[in-house]
């Protein structure tokens, strides 16, 4: 009991405070003045009678208390009566008794006179918003026309995919040009701050969202733009290796020597390693034979030299190479290059047949490749012994055959694969790789 009595002493003073507030402060008069009571109860109704909501409230004035009595729409309406009131001259109180009215009519009357005088504004408005409109349709319709147009931008584009990029970049532009000049119009430019700012935010939360397909887009432009390879280069991007067949917006298309298509994102291929064979006419070949430790080396490495360079497809320049490349416990591994015009020549069949001469003519020169070499385990123990007696070396008994002549090595498949892409490429399909295009 005691808490709740010193609550209600402590929220006394601020009920008071709260409900002199709007009593006049001014001093009272010690005479009582029937005139000046009726001029300030006219000057009151003067005053509402100026101001909407309050015709249903009478005024009464006695001794300079002023008594309000009716109904308003709302609540406020009725204690902003007090302030207005107070502000007259000669109120000594106000004895406010103001209700909300219940009424259904007189509630939705001011709704409804707004929905008249906001549609009366909305047919003003029509004209004004037809000019707009037709302005901002005229300048879209323009810039799609220039976009349109096959020049300027397929001379200022280093290929197709860049001049379209710029055709969209023009529509933008046009598009957020007319929409300008329309809210200016209608003097509404303030609106397109906040158009902007609410597509950057949606923009980039988009970005986000799509983070890799905007990579994707970003490498498909830097690579159109620096070609790193043109249409039939055989390249390896990424382990693949093939015949690229075309550079699309989003990947690259291999056809592998298979026969299969393999599709690279373009993202891929832009941060990825890529060997490209086709650059160079000249292309090198490697292998590597096995000789037994007693053979004569040098003999070997100057038949070897001298069997490739015989080769009617090896080139003389660069020059052929032999050396050793290990040495083993039983054997002597000699590594062998040469090189070839790859345009005329398969590097698959060259390499083949190089390897087959060249052994061929170590077998008649009587160079011996090293013999298999066992070794055994002694039952119940670990010990191991080699054994180099039970080596057998089978030697052919007869004439000399001489090594046969190389095979045509012509390039023979590349050719035909290149067939295969030209008639992938006459298909329709965006392609962002140009024949004459500058490469990197």
């Amino acid at each position: 009991m005691r808490l709740i009595a010193l609550l209600l002493c402590l929220a006394l003073p601020i009920a008071v405070v709260a409900q002199t507030s709007d009593q006049p402060s001014g001093t009272i008069t010690i005479e009582d003045n029937a005139a000046q009571d009726a001029a300030i109860a006219n000057r009151i109704r003067d005053i509402l009678a100026e101001l909407d909501g309050f015709d249903d409230v009478t005024v009464t004035v006695s001794s300079g208390i002023v008594t309000l009595r009716g109904s308003t729409l709302d609540t406020p309406s009725a204690q902003r009566l007090n302030d207005l009131v107070g502000r007259v001259q000669g109120v000594v109180a106000i004895e406010n008794d103001v209700t909300e009215t219940t009424d259904v009519v007189q509630r939705l009357n001011p709704a409804v006179e707004r929905f008249k005088a906001r549609g009366q504004q909305l047919i003003a408005f029509l004209p004004l918003a037809g000019i707009a409109i037709s302005l901002f349709v005229v300048i879209v319709w323009l810039g799609f026309a220039i976009a349109r147009r096959k020049q300027p931008w397929n001379r200022l584009a280093p290929n197709a995919f860049i001049a379209d990029i710029y055709r969209q970049v023009l529509r933008l532009g046009f598009v957020i040009g007319g929409l300008v000049v329309a809210l200016d119009v209608v003097n509404a430019t303030a609106l397109l701050s906040g158009i902007l700012g609410a597509a950057g935010i949606v923009g980039l939360a988009i970005g986000f969202a799509v983070r890799d397909t905007v990579e994707n887009f970003i490498a498909s432009i830097m690579l159109s733009i620096r070609q790193p390879f043109r249409p039939n280069d055989t390249v390896e991007i990424e382990g693949d290796t093939g015949k690229v067949i075309r550079l699309t917006s989003r990947a690259t298309i291999l056809l592998s020597f298979d026969g299969n298509h393999i599709r690279i994102p373009n993202s891929t291929v832009f941060k990825s390693r890529i060997v490209n064979f086709s650059r160079n006419e000249e292309r090198r070949f490697t292998f590597q034979l096995s000789l037994a430790p007693e053979a004569d080396l040098a003999h070997g490495q100057a038949l070897a030299r001298a069997t490739l360079e015989g080769l009617p497809f090896v080139l003389k320049t660069p020059k052929s190479s032999v050396w050793i490349e290990s040495v083993g416990d039983s054997w002597v591994t000699m590594g062998i290059a040469a090189w070839i015009n790859q345009n005329d020549t398969s590097i698959v069949l060259a390499r083949s047949e190089a390897i087959r001469l060249v052994q061929a003519t170590f077998d008649t020169a009587g160079i011996a490749a090293p013999a298999p070499t066992y070794r055994l385990l002694h039952a119940g123990g670990n010990e191991t012994h080699q054994v180099d007696d039970i080596k057998e070396k089978i030697e052919y008994e007869g004439p000399d055959i001489p090594p046969p002549p190389p095979q045509d090595v012509d390039a023979l498949e590349d050719k035909q694969l290149e067939e295969i892409v030209a008639l992938e490429r006459a298909e329709e399909h965006s392609d962002l790789l140009r024949e004459n295009a500058d490469q990197e």
